[in-house]
């Protein structure tokens, strides 16, 4: 049994709207969500064994406060460009690559392709994927290659601001 948790990245900043999409950073909201989110995750009894993320910053920074709390060093985080704004499949590509030893793994990206992704998974569906939320779904497979073809169950969605 696998755990699969996708994660919007941490609102970003707009205070420099001349700014590279690519290079945007969190906001003060953003900084704050990230590791409350993390925190959350923990509560939940979720242990993250391995953290995968877009390389663009807003997402990176996102990825970076869920490893402190997780006590995973940084530099063990698997980045991939093709994440940026990545459509389903390269979703796909990512999670096919991941180690077996590996249990339980959190990719951040973006919209509108994390939505896209999210609603694919299970019959439990979200409109959309607010920022920095969590969609958790465990996954009936021993090996991350085989997981397309894996039972896949919902367990639960989580954001900032959800009641």
């Amino acid at each position: 049994m696998k755990q699969l948790l996708l994660v919007r990245h941490a609102k970003s900043s707009w205070a420099n709207i001349d700014q590279d999409d690519f290079d945007r950073p969190l906001n003060e909201r953003g900084h704050l969500d990230a590791p409350m989110m993390a925190k959350r995750l923990l509560a939940r009894g979720v242990i993250i064994d391995l953290i995968v993320s877009s390389t663009a910053l807003r997402a990176l920074t996102t990825a970076k406060y869920f490893a402190n709390e997780n006590n995973i060093s940084t530099s063990n985080i698997i980045e991939y460009d093709f994440l940026y704004h990545a459509p389903p499949e390269r979703f796909v590509k990512a999670i096919i690559q991941l180690p077996d030893e590996i249990n339980t793994v959190a990719i951040f990206a973006h919209n509108p392709g994390i939505t896209d992704f999210v609603n694919q998974l299970t019959s439990t569906k979200i409109d959309d994927m607010p920022t920095c939320a969590v969609f958790a779904v465990s996954v009936e497979t021993d090996s991350w290659k085989t997981w397309q073809s894996a039972k896949k169950e919902y367990l639960f969605a989580d954001w900032p601001k959800q009641v």
